[in-house]
């Protein structure tokens, strides 16, 4: 499957879903979201721009798991592109234990606070991380990012392909302080 997605700083959460609620954007998930992504010990995940991810999608009532692979990144048109493969997990644990014997190990851990809707064929996903600016993230067609972008309301020219990190990076810069981006502890 082609992932291809934009990301915005977002001014006001509260108002921004308020927007994409009355456009008829559909709730699918509100709760925690952790992402454990995995590295090898020579690095060649990393090297090869190859991410694997255990993403645990987590509220009050269980947790639900995903085994993704992202291919390298690339840029079109100004969208943030990569091929994705993804399987649900019923057993998140069992399964990072599976790959932790293999030899994989996490470099990084990503938890944020997310409510995600299904808007005019997009996904929009707000993301509130510890410490750092939250952020809404819009996955589709290009056709139907641009749609959603419209009814979020925030300039199209705040939406880019950056990475999270970079975003954090610049966090840090603009406040002095280091952003957050999970409170689980990475090995």
């Amino acid at each position: 499957m082609r992932e291809v997605e934009l990301k915005s700083v977002v001014d006001d959460i509260v108002m921004r879903r308020a927007m994409v609620e009355q456009a008829g954007g559909r709730l699918e998930f509100e709760g925690k979201l952790i992402d454990a992504r995995y590295g090898d010990t020579e690095d060649w995940l990393m090297i090869a721009d190859h991410v694997l991810r255990l993403r645990i999608y987590e509220t009050a009532k269980g947790r639900e798991g995903h085994l993704d692979w992202k291919g390298p990144t690339q840029y079109e048109n100004g969208y943030k592109v990569r091929e994705e493969l993804s399987t649900s997990v019923s057993n998140p644990d069992s399964l990072a234990q599976i790959l932790e014997n293999l030899g994989y190990s996490v470099v990084m851990t990503i938890e944020r606070r997310i409510a995600q809707y299904s808007l005019h064929g997009a996904t929009v996903r707000f993301e509130e991380y510890p410490r750092m600016d939250a952020l809404v993230e819009v996955e589709g067609a290009e056709a139907d990012i641009e749609k959603a972008i419209a009814v979020i309301g925030l300039p199209r020219e705040n939406y880019t392909a950056d990475r999270l990190t970079e975003f954090a990076a610049r966090y840090t810069e603009r406040t002095g302080l280091a952003a957050i981006l999970s409170n689980l502890r990475t090995p």
